[in-house]
This record gives structure tokens, sequence and C-alpha cells, in this order.
């Protein structure tokens, strides 16, 4: 195990503030540097272990260095360790096949770059040239990535950067149940609401003709938020009878993540036109992918290159990820250790008045938190204290939402019902500190 001194440990922190941007500040009063991880645990340079329940934002979705891609990824780089794409490499046209085989629909030929962010530009550029049109209606609360038109998709004022501004993108009402301006408690009946605030911006704020609609299936930095039955069927029908096309981002959601499906949007039983995905698709390695049906994808004619797109490394990585996902049946264990880290934080949320809401799919699980639950009023403090008191008791979680109120678990989809049961008594402990503090 490596560890450092203290004193070299400070000099990182102090290297961080020196060196790096500041625009993207660390998790923690106190940040963890981190210096070795293995499956569920991560330990930090003074030698403490913590059990990752964030999994480095949904990524390392079958753990930290697995060792069946820590051995593929050895292997392809003493092997061959870069290509362009101006190159074919086996590797990357092996899990573009395996790809288009668990994708829904008809979706089948891919574009792989090196970021989620890259995606979403690559599915972007791709529904404007098919269609011949410019203009994307996006969610509120969503988030896309960190590019100039990444964070114009983005509707969540703390990830935009100052006179950022892309003309032709448009926001409609985020599907966001628990705070639903229709009805309490939101259910199906208020699908028509939001596809008519759809259909409004569309014929309000577009010339009539747009694109595409693009959309997170689950809302991952907005807080996890799952919209009510019959939501994306209903958007997907209203973009497609304006000639547009449904983009479903799945960077977050992809793979297994919201349990018995490979993807979330076929929890819906809807078919996207063109599909983004990241962060769990090679388990750590810099790898995003773009995929549309043939005949959008065949729309590109224009040259395009990227210099690392489909680095063969990242694809044997990938390959790996996919191969323990199938053997392992990652959908099903999502499902299953879901359930019962729902049914862990459904509890807690019956002891704490301030734990608003539980929401999620699969291993994808979330806590809103508020002052109380009558005023739903949303809490940055105690989510904030909630956070450092779980790191005390040795477990990382995410943070998110719109006020930063929102706690997020995406633990690894092969988490043990043990692991699980320990991060719920780490969690519970936390709970119980934050609100004996009150």
């Amino acid at each position: 195990m490596t560890t450092m001194k203290t004193t070299e440990t400070q000099a990182v922190k102090a290297g961080h503030r020196e060196f790096l941007f500041p625009c993207a500040p660390p998790f923690y009063e106190d940040p963890i540097v981190l210096v070795e991880g293995q499956g569920m645990d991560v330990v930090d340079a003074d030698g403490r272990t913590y059990l990752d329940f964030f999994g480095g934002i949904l990524t390392t979705g079958i753990g930290h260095c697995h060792p069946d891609v820590v051995a593929r990824v050895r292997e392809q780089i003493g092997t061959l360790g870069h290509t362009s794409t101006m190159y074919l490499t086996e590797p990357q046209v092996e899990y573009a096949r395996r790809l288009a085989a668990i994708a829904p629909g008809a979706l089948q030929k891919s574009f792989f770059t090196n970021s989620g962010t890259e995606a979403v530009e690559t599915a972007v550029m791709l529904a404007c040239m098919y269609t011949g049109r410019s203009e994307i209606i996006a969610l509120r609360l969503g988030y896309s990535g960190r590019s100039v038109l990444a964070t114009n998709l983005t509707a969540q004022h703390g990830w935009r950067p100052l006179a950022s501004g892309i003309a032709g993108i448009k926001h409609v009402m985020a599907p966001y149940p628990y705070r639903c301006p229709f009805k309490s408690p939101c259910d199906e009946t208020c699908v028509d609401k939001f596809g008519d605030d759809l259909e409004d911006a569309i014929v309000t704020t577009t010339n009539g003709r747009p694109a595409a609609f693009f959309a997170e299936t689950v809302l991952g930095v907005g807080g996890f938020v799952v919209p009510p039955p019959g939501y994306f069927q209903r958007a997907a029908a209203i973009i497609r009878s304006h000639g547009g096309l449904f983009i479903a981002d799945e960077v977050q959601t992809g793979f297994g993540r919201t349990g018995d499906h490979w993807f979330g949007i076929e929890h819906w039983g809807v078919e996207p036109d063109i599909m983004v995905m990241a962060k769990t698709i090679a388990n750590g390695m810099p790898l995003g992918a773009t995929i549309a049906r043939p005949e959008i994808a065949d729309a590109w004619t224009a040259k395009t290159i990227s210099t690392y797109g489909g680095n063969p490394v990242s694809m044997a990585a990938a390959i790996a990820t996919n191969d323990v996902m199938v053997r392992e049946n990652v959908p099903r264990r999502s499902a299953e250790r879901g359930a019962q880290l729902r049914a862990g934080l459904d509890e807690l949320a019956r002891q704490h008045e301030w734990m608003g809401d539980v929401r999620g799919l699969g291993l994808m699980q979330a806590i809103e938190v508020v002052t109380n639950r009558e005023s739903r009023t949303p809490s940055t403090d105690l989510a904030k204290r909630l956070h450092e008191a779980a790191k005390d008791e040795g477990l990382l979680l995410g943070l998110a939402g719109l006020h930063g109120q929102v706690i997020r678990f995406a633990p690894s989809m092969l988490a043990t019902e043990e692991q699980v049961a320990d991060g719920l008594e780490r969690l519970s402990r936390a709970a119980d500190v934050v609100s004996a503090s009150r």
C-alpha cells in the first residue's frame, strides 16, 4: 500500500491550490488525496481506507482496478498503445459490434471520443447535419459537460461560465416529481402538462423546426431525478411530430446502472435516434461513444478525426469491462443491490425528517436534503454536513442538485450485499451526527 508523510500530503494540497484551475474544486473542506483503489475500497495518502459509494462519478462501475481490466490494458499498452482514427484496429470494431448488440432499437453505428462531453458534441452536430436544422431543446437542471456547447446545453447556473452563449438552444421544464409544479404527488397525469411545455417551447421559442430534443434519462448532476411514467414516450412523440430527433444521454445511466436493463431509456420502452455514453463504458479509462441509426450516422459526410477517439488501450478496457458486465449480469445485480440500498435509504428517511425525498433507479439512488419535509426547502448546509459526516465514517458519497442539496449513491455494480449493508450502517451513523447537531 502506498502512503505519504503528512508533510507530503499537505504539499499535494498546497500544490493543487497553486498550480491547478480553481474552477474544478475537490470534495470536502479538507480534500482527500487518493493513492490506491481496489474494488469498493480506496486509500488516501495517509493510509486511511474509504468505502467508495460514488465510484468516481459513476465511472468505476465494476470497481477500482478490476483485475480483468488491468490485465487487458497492460497487454494492449505493450502491443499497440495509440492510433488515430486514420487507421483501423480490431478492438475498436469489436467493441462497436458489442455496443450495437446491446443498444436499444436500431442504433448500430458508433463514433468514439474521449469523454461524455465530446460524445454530446458529436450527437448534437450529427442531429443538425441529418435534419438540416440548428435548434436544440434540452431540459432544465440537465448537465452535459464542459465544452462551450455542453455548458450551454446545461441548465444549472453554477455550471454555466460567465458570458457563454450559443444561439439555438432552448430549455424546457424538467420532469422533477418531488418539485412538480402541477400536482403533489406528481404522477403520470402530469406528463401531458410537461409535454405541453415542450410543445409550447417549440412553437414559441424556436422556428418550429428543431433538430433534436436532448435529455439525460435520469438527471444526474440535477440530483438523480427520475421522470414520471410516460414522460419520455410523450417527449419523443412531440419532437418527432416536428421532424426532430430524440437524443438520449446515457453517460451516467448506461451499462446496467439503473437495473434490469442495459440503458436507462429502456425502462420506458423508447428507442432513441441517437444515444451518448461514457463513464462506466471503460471503467475509468477515457472513452465516450455516440451511437446512431445507420441512416443518421451516414449523414456526416464532411471529414473529421479524433486523435485519441477509439484509442486501442481505452477500447481494450471497454471490451474487458463488457466481458465482466455480461458475465456478472450487472443489470440484474444493480436491480438486486439497488433494492437493498433503496430500502435502507427509505428507512433512514423515516428516522430523519430533514431527508425530504428518496429516489432513483437501480444503483443510482439519492436523498434530497431539506430543512423539513413540510416546507421542502432545499438545505445546502445539512447536505454538506451529511457529506462531511459520511467521510468521517469512511464513506464517500456524491453531492449534487441545483443547490447542492442532494446526496448521491452510486457504488460499484459488483457491490456485495455485505458492502451495501456496511455503507448503510456508516451512513446511519453520519445521519445521527447531523440530527444531533441541528
